[in-house]
């Protein structure tokens, strides 16, 4: 990207006295090719860190000596510079007020923000041993010196300093909203650059990472800055607050270091990145995440993630995509275990108080292969919820059932127990049965014709066949168990957000979930042959009302025990 820049500033800039085409695509590259046929490149001192530069040894078309063309970090290059080319052409010394001129306008590039870079120039004999330097005959002497790196800074130095150049690299609209996001969530955002640290930290505040006016104090450092402090106070630092941080003018290694530092910490740090030196960080790193369309292979074979799109904000969604999938998981569960409690319970509360069989085997078959799968398999699909992303993120030691869960599984499955064996119990007492009777209903043949009225005898009331009291009571259990399950499934659309907040009808899928086990049990209830097969009865109004007065209370529980949710959690 720096290249192409230049390469673009060139066509901005043009060359005097040379017209561009008139055509769009050839003037698109037209002074660069003027300028490139102008010159012959000799050789190319590699950028090195150390340094921070870069090098061409090149010579003009129909000239006998070379010049070195350099670029690279102002405050690298400007110290190697001993003089000045002006804009009419004449070179004046490197004072020391040109000096501090030139680091004030780099200064100002930089707070813009800008990515800057220092140009000069060592022309002729000045270049000693390479002003003659050919590529295709070189001396001895000549290919020491070029093939040695150590010597390259002194190589670069005398320079004529010819101008500062200001690349503008804007983040994508979205960054800042996507950091914000972040902030809500508790995600902290460390900023790593090779950028100067004027620049970081005014890229920092126009993403949003810095708010403005806010002290950078113990925020923002360059490598050398940070690594220069004791072990103890770099891991209070990086650790021992949930700011976000900028670390500027770094080397690969710093960012390895980072890593060490907040996965020693216990934290859970995720690294971007698209070069083969991230390679490391990006292994290292609890999450790597490779760049797909600027990354290398060997940045995208280290890390765990590969980002399609190099969007920042595409790993914010993604985020809140993982935080969706683990609520939707323990929702999943929670219908599950609850459910089950349920059924657990309506069967030990009948044995324990010595009430009749509420439910049979083939009843409870048909709650948990037709009732409790589609409503289940739909929770999955549960839209994140509203406040999803301003929770903070979850520890990496935090059980899957806290004590809390595991206490909403208690509460609403015993409900869904108590309540399935009070609507068996209460079509009992509207026929005039009490619970005595009830409880002894293993002695009905000793009863008397009269004692249990509306039968021709006693046993008929706890007989299956048609004609007899148990199929109504049955079906009367088994229809507010049901009832009870779908609106549990319909309350778990969100573990803790009112209905009123995200109703059911945010995941249509739910309510298709809930609409195909309901009309499967109306076709049980109504339908003869099936209702023989089950041992049902239909149900006549009085029932219906029976099976509401049971079953709606649970979705009062549920609202309750969302508010003591959010009430602990404190939203």
């Amino acid at each position: 990207p720096t290249e192409a820049a230049l390469k673009v500033l060139a066509e901005k800039v043009g060359v005097h006295g040379t017209a561009g085409p008139a055509d769009a695509a050839a003037a698109a590259t037209h002074y660069s090719s003027v300028l490139n046929a102008g010159h012959e490149r000799q050789a190319t001192l590699e950028f090195s860190r150390s340094r921070k530069s870069m090098s061409v040894l090149s010579r003009q078309v129909g000239a006998r000596l070379n010049s070195l063309f350099v670029k690279g970090a102002p405050e690298s290059v400007l110290p190697r510079c001993s003089a000045v080319r002006l804009s009419d052409g004449s070179t004046v010394p490197m004072s020391e007020a040109w000096r501090r001129k030139l680091r004030a306008q780099f200064e100002e590039m930089a707070r813009r923000p800008l990515r800057c870079l220092a140009l000069a120039v060592k022309e002729g004999k000045a270049l000693g041993p390479l002003a003659t330097y050919d590529k295709d005959a070189p001396r001895p002497a000549q290919t020491r010196l070029l093939s040695d790196t150590s010597r390259f800074a002194s190589i670069e130095s005398g320079l004529t300093f010819v101008g500062l150049v200001g690349i503008k690299d804007p983040a994508r609209p979205e960054v800042t909203t996507a950091i914000g996001r972040c902030k809500q969530a508790g995600i902290r955002v460390v900023m790593i650059t090779g950028d100067t640290k004027p620049t970081a930290e005014a890229i920092a505040r126009e993403i949003g990472i810095f708010p403005e006016g806010e002290s950078l104090q113990g925020r923002s450092f360059t490598g050398a800055e940070f690594f220069a402090l004791s072990a103890e106070k770099r891991r209070e630092l990086l650790t021992e607050h949930r700011h976000s941080m900028v670390f500027s003018r770094t080397e690969p290694r710093d960012k390895q270091e980072l890593v060490k530092i907040l996965r020693t910490a216990g934290e859970v740090p995720a690294m971007t990145g698209d070069g083969v030196n991230d390679a490391p960080a990006l292994k290292q790193a609890a999450i790597g995440v490779a760049m797909g369309i600027a990354g290398t292979e060997v940045a995208k074979e280290a890390a765990d993630m590969i980002l399609a799109d190099d969007n920042f904000a595409t790993i914010v969604a993604a985020v809140e995509e993982g935080r969706a999938i683990y609520m939707n998981m323990k929702a999943f569960i929670r219908y599950l275990i609850s459910s089950n409690i349920g059924e657990v319970a309506s069967i030990f509360l009948t044995a324990l108080l010595g009430f009749p069989e509420g439910l049979i085997p083939v009843q409870l078959l048909w709650v948990n292969l037709v009732t409790d799968g589609p409503p289940a398999t739909a929770l999955g699909f549960n839209p994140p919820d509203p406040g999803n992303m301003r929770r903070p993120p979850r520890g990496r030691t935090d059980p899957l059932v806290s004590r809390f869960t595991l206490f909403r599984y208690i509460l609403t499955g015993t409900y869904v127990g108590v309540a399935t064996v009070g609507a068996f119990v209460h079509v009992y007492r509207s026929r005039g049965i009490p619970l005595s009777m009830l409880a002894n209903w293993g002695a009905c043949s000793e009863w008397q014709v009269g004692d249990v009225p509306g039968f021709a005898s006693a046993c008929d009331a706890f007989g299956t066949g048609p004609g007899q009291g148990k199929a109504v009571a049955s079906t009367v259990a088994l229809t507010t168990l049901v009832c009870m399950e779908m609106l549990r499934a319909l309350c778990a659309v969100s573990e803790r957000e009112s209905l009123l907040r995200k109703p059911p009808w945010a995941n249509r899928y739910l309510l298709l979930g809930v609409t195909v086990p309901i009309l499967l049990h109306m076709s049980v209830l109504y339908y003869p042959p099936l209702a023989a097969i089950f041992k049902l009865a239909p149900l006549a109004r009085d029932n219906w009302w029976t099976v509401a007065m049971f079953s709606l209370p649970l979705v009062l529980l549920e609202e309750l025990l969302k508010f003591a949710a959010r009430t602990l959690a404190g939203e």
